[in-house]
């Protein structure tokens, strides 16, 4: 019990130094700073990382190392660790398995080597590091090797850029045109751009000869700067140290060879490193602190680490790394007690209860476990859960109230488990144990900026077809300089049909689009001139112009008929909302708001949710779903298969559990008696919210009160349940979900006639999937699935044929006897199914054997390798969204696409696995082969007959006559980009000594001619400078003509050209071009009622005196805002 008057914590920083005030806890604390070793017993619960945080408190000064049996381990524990110490806190993680080379994107590597610098930095404070016994086993670089690789760059410094680009490949760089990961590097004129994998942010470094004039770090989506640095130290990906002098056959040096003595090595040197290598423990002060955490349970996973590997060469062993770690002062922490002769220090804690997680009676049964005098500190994961449970708390019945209100005390932070500590009556425990949730990891996320949309354009290469928008579809060949009276204008050359051969110049490049259209769309090249465009486009435009208008009928009838309409949320709501585990991305957050508006007018709701595979569209449906229950309806999920149903009853009924929410499921996984009881509580209003298959939509089910049909993957149904839909979507809000993105021209084309809502920001912590693709090879799949297993996750291998699964299953079995497999396919019985399924998801199975029923919805961030078994039979679509089925997590995921031997690939499925195999998620191209997908997506909205008008004029043209066709239906004015004709004897490119890269050149001629305004135009001029370096003439004066193009549009002037000592300024608004010539006096002079005059005063052969003589005089006022 506690004592009257006793102090109870109110915070963590509290509960620490509380535990750190336990009898014999300074003893340990003044044995290990002597230099001894200690005990903690009693560390129940998160007490374990409260006790190393008093233990770090103790002396700031000192380095410490807390050890604990698994990666997954380690990083809960720096999750609980983080929000009480001061201390700076780094992980040291390990390798699933040593990586025959290093890639200088290697986050593992870049974290690895962080720790040893760190460890090495004598001017900064010591660390707390948190790492796991397979991390202590394998070896990191020589300190001289991480010397001898690293190059520290100052300003000021005189640095020769050939020499550090020769540093630069030769330790492992690739040199690109334009930085997107980590370890690349690119050059434009006097500018640096590199990604060091040690550092968050890409380096931009700026020379003036060989003087570093500048360092700064910069955003790689945006390529705007963010922070100004006086140093970088750049480190090598690979350290290539030479061997030690006098050793002729191995790489290691004499101390590392010394040291590999000392930790019992498994025949060094190591496969990994070209130079010396060493045990972290070498980086370690003598005055550091180890921590040893469930001693037992290290030395066991250590062990079983080294005996999945088949040849466990270059690491350190077991016993002998322990023993290494005894020679620093020790402290083993554990719950349970032990004999021991060292200074000892026995924690009164205790684990507590688990609760049920109802809502309803959590702060009842919490009251319940109190006695008189007893405290409670309850960790709230964040703030809005601490304002959710304190509102809580007052709804609790008058009994209990009084009691809660005196007895809890609330506060913000992670503890994952919580624990009772006796001698002072105090019970802690987390929000997530309060309801039974499972904890969500702690994120990270890297500051952002803005970022600009990946143009497919800026892809184009030789022979590419491309669409002009008033000449038809025609074949890329290049760029070329165009020579007009001593003046030059960069031009891009297109072949059309019978070898024409015309040239558009930069300036109108924004009439020139890259062909998209199906994948199996290969349109013929249009004549030049001739009038078979014009009558395509007009026909697509009318064939557009009729889908259009369907679709805005559909949309007033829905809205002329009395919806079900939502209150705004409620309390209940917004806690449910609040309670949340994770931070919700930008889109989500929109896209929620945005449904919630629907829900809450007259009219029904016909959403649809687009996102792609694991960005969070469950959660979006689930804040649906919970207004409509909350509104007093009821819901159907329906689902494509029963995989996916079930996976979703999971989820629904996890997240909603602390509610009073009934969540039911009616699929096969259902016997006949358990369907017919389900249906009569559906009729009855028993049940609140009901997730099926299509035997939800048959005509025996009838609901009492239904308000809300969720329809995820409708595009997998058959006709007959599409049929069905239609009348239930007359009734009721209806929302759509799909994994197939749409694009984002697509989606703005739509607004006004279809509710859309596109998730495209990646969850936090995103880690791109590594995809390889090879023959089935046993050594590889024993070797990836060993490496799964030793971080303790789990498998998915998909074989799409049930004929011979069995086989595999064998296959697998001989492959890797220690696994524990199950097989999953659509044609076992309901009762088989499921039993493989709650098998694997409950971690009993290392591997699921499966069909592509696995395709859709299933969740288990545990899961992060994957073998797609025959993969050149699937298409692009279906590798990636069995490929999204891992990486859910925040350790690298793996997808296998393996091919069978002897069989034979086609040209088209060796493209499709190449493209996914080398298009990374964090990389621009990936996103350009996305587009495939996107014209799937845009298929499965507008219908399969619009593919043939997207095949006909290309997919931005046929956006751009849609959106144009639902602004003429909806009596809106048309937005196309104007452009004023400027004739100037003004020379109009970028030079190759500049940007000598014909891709970026493009880039800047695109974004150029898409500046709508004078800021953007602003910001590019910025970026290009910072970029590339000052701007030379002749593309300062191609800036010049868009800024004078832009002002003209303001004043509504279509043409420019020179005529015998005047400007003559062709105009369209008569009202607009008086006012310019009153502000001018007069000087202006409007002759009749199309053209305007302007006498110069500069030569009319001096083209950019002429040019800035124009702009100064568009600019006498701020003109109107251009039209787009």
């Amino acid at each position: 019990m506690a004592k009257a008057g006793r102090q109870v914590p109110s915070t963590l920083a509290e509960l620490t130094a509380l535990v750190g005030k336990a009898p014999g806890f300074a003893e340990v604390v003044t044995s290990l700073h002597s230099g001894q070793s200690a005990t903690i017993d009693g560390a129940w619960g998160s007490s374990c990382a409260l006790s190393v945080a008093a233990i770090a408190a103790a002396d700031l000064q000192r380095a410490h190392l807390v050890v604990l049996p698994t990666i997954r381990d380690a990083e809960e524990f720096i999750d609980e660790l983080s929000d009480v110490t001061e201390a700076s806190v780094l992980l040291f993680p390990a390798w699933e398995s040593l990586p025959e080379s290093i890639d200088a994107g290697d986050a593992v590597y870049a974290a690895r080597l962080a720790v040893v610098r760190r460890l090495n930095q004598f001017d900064r404070a010591p660390a707390l590091v948190v790492t796991c016994v397979p991390a202590l086993l394998q070896p990191v670089p020589g300190r001289d090797a991480i010397k001898a690789a690293t190059r520290t760059i100052s300003v000021g410094d005189e640095l020769p850029l050939d020499e550090l680009i020769e540093w630069l490949i030769a330790r492992g760089f690739e040199r690109v045109t334009a930085v997107e990961l980590p370890g690349e590097f690119c050059i434009h004129g006097g500018i640096l751009d590199i990604f060091p994998a040690s550092e968050p942010d890409a380096i931009r470094i700026e020379l003036f000869g060989d003087e570093i004039e500048s360092i700064r770090s910069f955003n790689v989506e945006s390529q705007r700067r963010l922070e100004d640095l006086k140093s970088i130290s750049l480190t090598a990906t690979t350290p290539t140290g030479s061997p030690a002098s006098g050793s002729a056959s191995g790489p290691r040096s004499n101390a590392a060879n010394n040291a590999a003595a000392r930790s019992g090595a498994h025949d060094a040197p190591s496969p990994v490193f070209a130079g010396p290598t060493e045990s972290l423990l070498d980086s370690l002060p003598v005055s550091t602190i180890v921590v040893l955490n469930d001693l037992q349970q290290s030395i066991s996973e250590g062990r079983m680490y080294l005996q999945r590997l088949s040849s466990p060469v270059g690491l350190y062993s077991v016993d002998a790394t322990m023993a290494r770690l005894t020679e620093f002062p020790s402290v083993t922490i554990d719950a349970l007690g032990a004999d021991s002769y060292e200074t000892a220090c026995h924690l009164s804690i205790e684990p507590i209860e688990r609760l049920s997680g109802s809502r309803r009676d959590a702060f009842v049964e919490l009251s319940e476990l109190l006695g008189p005098g007893d405290h409670v500190l309850l960790c709230c994961h964040n703030a809005g859960e601490h304002d959710r449970l304190r509102e809580l708390i007052q709804e609790t019945d008058t009994a209990h109230k009084t009691r809660l209100t005196s007895q809890i005390r609330l506060s913000t932070g992670r503890l994952r488990r919580g624990f009772r500590l006796v001698n002072h009556g105090l019970i802690v425990i987390s929000d997530n144990e309060l309801f039974s949730r499972t904890a969500a990891r702690a994120t990270t996320r890297k500051k952002r900026t803005d970022s600009r949309a990946i143009d497919t354009f800026l892809d184009l290469r030789d022979g590419d077809l491309v669409v002009h928008v008033a000449h038809g579809i025609a074949k890329y060949r290049g760029m070329a300089k165009v020579e007009n009276n001593g003046q030059q204008e960069e031009h891009m050359l297109l072949e059309f049909r019978d070898s024409v051969i015309v040239y558009v110049p930069v300036s109108l490049i924004h009439l020139v689009q890259k062909y998209i259209g199906p994948a199996k769309s290969s349109p013929e090249l249009t004549k030049y001139g001739g009038t078979s465009w014009l009558k395509k486009k007009d026909q697509v435009a009318d064939a557009v112009s009729d889908m259009a208008t369907d679709m805005l009928k559909l949309q007033a009838e829905r809205a002329s008929r009395p919806g079900l309409q939502c209150p705004p949320d409620t309390h209940l709501q917004q806690e449910f909302d609040k309670a949340f585990p994770f931070t919700e991305t930008v889109d989500q957050v929109s896209a929620i708001a945005d449904l919630k508006q629907d829900m809450e007018q007259p009219k029904p709701m016909d959403r649809l949710i687009c996102g792609d595979v694991g960005f969070g569209k469950t959660e979006v449906a689930m804040r649906a779903v919970f207004k409509a229950v909350d509104s007093g309806r009821q819901v159907a999920v329906l689902v494509p298969t029963t995989v996916l149903a079930e996976q979703h009853l999971r989820t629904f009924s996890q997240r909603m559990a602390e509610f009073p929410v009934t969540v039911e499921m009616l699929s096969r996984f259902r016997t006949a008696a358990e369907q017919t009881r389900i249906i009569a509580r559906l009729k009855e209003g028993a049940i609140d919210v009901v997730i099926g298959t299509h035997r939800l939509v048959s005509k025996d089910i009838k609901f009492k009160n239904l308000g809300l049909l969720v329809i995820d993957e409708e595009q997998k149904f058959g006709v007959k349940v599409k049929e069905r839909l239609k009348h239930i979507r007359a009734e009721v809000d209806v929302l759509t979900l799909t994994a197939t993105p749409i694009p984002r021209t697509l989606h703005m084309s739509l607004l006004g006639i279809r509710d859309i809502s596109s998730l495209t920001t990646p969850p936090r912590d995103r880690v791109p999937i590594e995809t390889r693709v090879g023959r089935f090879d046993e050594a590889l799949v024993r070797s990836a699935i060993i490496r799964e297993l030793n971080r303790g996750g789990q498998i998915y291998f998909v074989h799409n044929r049930v004929h011979d699964i069995e086989q595999i299953a064998q296959r697998l079995k001989r492959i890797v006897p220690e696994a524990s497999l199950t097989i999953a396919h659509g044609q076992m019985n309901e009762d088989d199914l499921e039993a493989a399924m709650i098998e694997f998801v409950t971690g009993k199975a290392d591997i699921l054997l499966a069909t592509t029923i696995i395709e859709s919805g299933l969740d288990i961030p545990n899961a992060n390798t994957m073998f797609i078994h025959q993969a050149d039979i699937y298409g692009l679509a279906d590798l990636h969204q069995l490929r999204g089925r891992v990486g859910r997590d925040r350790h690298r995921a793996y997808c296998y696409l393996l091919l069978e031997d002897g069989r034979t690939v086609t040209t088209k499925a060796t493209r499709r696995l190449k493209a996914i195999e080398e298009y990374s998620e964090l990389g621009a191209g990936f996103r350009i082969a996305m587009r495939d997908l996107e014209i799937r997506g845009a298929g499965n909205i507008l219908g399969t007959e619009q593919s043939g008008n997207i095949a006909a004029v290309g997919y931005e043209l046929y956006c751009q006559l849609l959106e144009n066709s639902v602004r003429t239906l909806k009596k809106q004015p048309l937005r196309y980009q104007r452009h004023c004709k400027i004739e100037l004897p003004v020379s109009n490119f970028i030079p190759d000594k500049y940007i000598g890269e014909q891709k970026l050149k493009i880039e800047v001629y695109r974004r150029l001619s898409q500046a709508n305004s004078l800021e953007q135009l602003s910001e590019l001029e910025e970026e290009l400078r910072d970029r590339f370096g000052p701007i030379p003439t002749a593309a300062r004066r191609m800036l010049q003509l868009r800024e004078l193009n832009l002002r003209a549009l303001g004043w509504k002037i279509e043409n420019i050209y020179l005529q015998t000592g005047y400007a003559v300024c062709r105009y369209r608004d008569a009202k607009l071009i008086r006012m310019l010539s009153h502000l001018h006096k007069g000087h202006l002079r409007v002759v009749d009622a199309h053209d305007a005059y302007w006498p110069l005063a500069a030569a009319e052969t001096d083209g950019p005196a002429v040019l800035d003589e124009l702009i100064a005089a568009l600019s006498v006022a701020q003109p109107p805002v251009p039209e787009s």
